[in-house]
């Protein structure tokens, strides 16, 4: 009974121990104020809109403005090869020469076949002259002057035969020349010296290609192109028609092409196996720094500018849902988080569409520093970095088929 008794008081102390120890956690004597945190440097951008042009960046080819394949028109033995692989050649430039052996005789006998003709139907002439004399005398019938006519008209009939077998003869004569059809950079001979080449063969001698102006190639979905058509006609109106679509290319080391294009047609049906409509660029080539099945990419732009507010890339950052979010200081210098609604990418900035106003400060640096409430200090203030110097809009590269 008497261990009993010491074990309740023994319990009984640490229970009072413990409650006087709480009650001095909860009401502490000479307590520190709290101290404010301090502001964060961060670094903006005050949003100024701008007037940027919209284009639409696609994916292509360069094609030939002309090509031009050089075919034999008679057959004959291949005697010479008057140019150079792959030089420059002027239309009706002698290309290569064919045995004419053959055609030059075969020339010279419709000559001498026209002069025979000729000269029969001289004679046939002088008779039936003759005869229209002689038949109103009745020194010869009606029906030989007759035939003497028919005979004078069969012989002028045959000088005109003559006639043509001698332009035919000269024609392939002239054929045993074979000449370019165009100016422009010829590629390699498939024949040398000694080969046999046959009138309209499928195989081509050469290849003659036009260089100083080239197409561009591109296929776009038919739903923006028909978008990028109605900007197009929009702009055209208020310009009374005057404005055109530019075209600019831009090579595989992402450099741009110095020479600027201009649109030229779409085609008039929809692929129906991708949904693309092709579109076809003329853009001039002086130094023929591009060449033929070269892989670009062509940004048209249209004429009429759209006033949008643009933000670094850099400056956007996204929720645990995936929303666009941006840091703003607002007037209490502490950090807003705002949603925001993006368009396209302009290079290094995107389009907002939706969520920020003219003259907010946006934070451009220390994002990974800061959360929303926290107050900052503006450590460096550019007013409208955001959108100058603004490159034309373009939308992500499409593949063209």
């Amino acid at each position: 009974m008497k261990d009993l008794r010491k074990k309740i008081l023994f319990a009984v102390l640490i229970l009072s121990a413990g409650l006087l120890l709480w009650g001095c956690k909860d009401t502490p004597s000479g307590a520190q104020p709290a101290i404010a945190p301090k502001a964060v440097e961060v670094n903006t951008v005050t949003l100024e809109s701008q007037a940027a042009p919209v284009s639409v960046e696609l994916t292509g080819r360069t094609a030939s403005y002309r090509v031009a394949e050089v075919r034999p028109q008679v057959s004959g033995i291949v005697q010479k090869r008057l140019f150079t692989e792959g030089s420059e050649v002027k239309a009706g430039e002698l290309l290569y020469q064919i045995d004419a052996a053959t055609y030059q005789a075969a020339f010279a006998s419709a000559e001498a076949a026209l002069a025979k003709s000729e000269a029969i139907e001289y004679s046939a002439g002088l008779k039936a002259s003759r005869y229209r004399t002689l038949v109103r005398t009745k020194a010869v019938s009606e029906q030989e002057q007759i035939d003497a006519e028919a005979s004078w008209k069969q012989a002028v009939a045959e000088v005109a035969a003559a006639g043509a077998a001698v332009q035919n003869a000269r024609i392939n004569l002239d054929y045993t020349r074979v000449t370019a059809p165009i100016s422009g950079r010829i590629g390699k001979s498939l024949v040398s010296e000694g080969a046999l080449v046959t009138a309209q063969q499928g195989s081509a001698l050469a290849t003659i290609q036009q260089l100083d102006r080239l197409y561009v190639d591109v296929s776009q979905s038919a739903n923006e192109f028909l978008q990028l058509k109605r900007k197009l006609a929009k702009s055209q109106a208020e310009h009374d028609g005057q404005l055109k679509t530019e075209v600019k290319v831009i090579m595989e080391d992402n450099s741009e092409y110095s020479e600027s294009g201009v649109l030229e047609f779409s085609d008039v049906t929809v692929d129906q196996s991708t949904g693309s409509v092709t579109i076809r660029a003329v853009i001039g080539n002086p130094r023929h720094e591009l060449l033929p099945g070269m892989f670009v990419r062509a940004r048209l732009t249209s004429g009429q500018p759209q006033t949008v507010i643009l933000v670094p890339q850099a400056a956007i950052v996204r929720n645990n849902r995936g929303q666009a979010m941006v840091m703003l200081v607002n007037d209490q210098s502490t950090v807003e988080a705002r949603p925001v609604e993006t368009g396209r990418n302009i290079g290094d900035r995107i389009i907002i569409t939706k969520g920020l106003t003219d003259g907010e400060q946006l934070i451009v640096a220390g994002l990974q520093k800061i959360k929303p409430g926290v107050p900052v200090k503006v450590a460096t203030q550019q007013p409208g970095a955001a959108t100058q110097a603004a490159p034309p809009e373009h939308t992500t590269a499409q593949k063209a088929e």
